[in-house]
């Protein structure tokens, strides 16, 4: 239990994943008093992954939902700038690029449509962010020639970061200025007076509350406004001893990524299951992971196994981010994250 532990807060968040860790952060810098509620460990839902890929949508059929991400992933490097200088600790951001393989003339086609796409929807004048087909047998060192047999696609907007990095150190914040209750299952609130009951806490004030607990936050929405709006999905991915292939951008083939860290690791995954029986890593989903992207990088082939990893994703009925205040409610708001984006808009 955090030493500093208040009886009134500002806000209270329920869960210590990207999300909840995020709008931590950002209250706490305008002044407001936080305490994050967390039943397990930081990063022990999907944020505590592996992957890390910071990936934008395809700069085509142009909308707001894509503009919002773009702006999201152009702002990220000042804000980790800012972040890893507030508490000393790293997080494994690189603007690394993507590359995306090119087996089919249609395909060839429709990303040369997404060329123009990116010129004017990623304005590279002024962000040098680019996104340009190559030809047949680029990047053959990285990318296995025969995966990309119409060439490939080499965009620089793309990024990566460590997930477990990045969540200690917004932890790390949340710790020196609020506070951050691990081990704590949140249990009830009241929205018409701000009671807050949580395990080993008892009960103090809050004055707002958000439900940031990732496809949980699906059932505690549904249990308050009897709308079922979205479901979990289980992710699978594996790191792997990486040395020599630090500085090589992502690769995005056959639906799975391939991330290269700064530590000398490197990242694949993730699968994408919709009925599971369990969250624990599958060992058969490991080998075919590993099978699957060694095909197309041959780098891979024969490096040792570091970790697994798997997790149930929120996944919205619409696929959006889902940030805002419940129907009927005056204090409860909800901020769960965006499939597949979270770490890229989170911020």
């Amino acid at each position: 239990m955090p030493a500093s532990l208040s009886k009134s807060y500002d806000l209270a968040i329920v869960g210590a994943g990207i999300f909840g860790l995020s709008i931590a952060y950002r209250a706490i810098k305008t002044g407001l008093s936080v305490i994050v509620l967390e039943k397990d460990r930081v990063g022990a839902g999907a944020s505590g992954g592996l992957l890390g890929a910071l990936m934008p949508h395809m700069p085509i059929r142009w909308n707001p939902k894509k503009e919002f991400q773009f702006q999201a992933l152009s702002q990220l490097d000042a804000f980790i700038r800012e972040l890893e200088h507030e508490t000393g600790m790293k997080t494994g951001y690189r603007r690394c690029g993507r590359v995306l393989p090119l087996t089919s003339a249609d395909k060839l086609s429709h990303h040369l449509e997404r060329t123009e796409g990116a010129r004017e929807h990623w304005h590279p004048k002024s962000t040098d962010f680019t996104y340009e087909v190559e030809t047949q047998g680029s990047r053959s060192d990285w990318l296995s020639p025969q995966a990309a047999p119409f060439g490939l696609v080499f965009e620089t907007l793309a990024a990566r970061i460590s997930p477990r990095h990045y969540l200690a150190a917004l932890a790390g914040f949340v710790r020196q200025s609020g506070d951050l209750a691990e081990k704590t299952a949140f249990r009830s609130y009241d929205d018409e007076t701000g009671a807050l009951s949580a395990e080993s806490l008892g009960t103090v004030n809050a004055r707002n509350l958000i439900f940031a607990s990732g496809y949980q936050s699906f059932g505690q929405i549904s249990a308050l406004t009897g709308q079922t709006i979205g479901r979990g999905e289980k992710g699978q991915a594996l790191l792997l001893e990486g040395e020599g292939l630090e500085t090589k951008p992502a690769i995005y083939c056959d639906g799975l990524y391939v991330v290269p860290h700064d530590n000398g690791t490197v990242a694949v995954g993730s699968t994408s299951d919709r009925h599971f029986d369990t969250a624990d890593a599958d060992p058969a989903r490991s080998q075919e992971l590993m099978r699957r992207a060694a095909a197309f990088c041959p780098l891979l082939d024969g490096r040792k196994v570091l970790d697994e990893w798997a997790g149930i994703r929120p996944r919205c009925n619409k696929r959006d981010a889902l940030a805002g205040l419940l129907p009927g409610k005056k204090r409860t708001y909800a901020a769960t994250g965006g499939f597949k984006i979270s770490y890229g808009i989170a911020h």
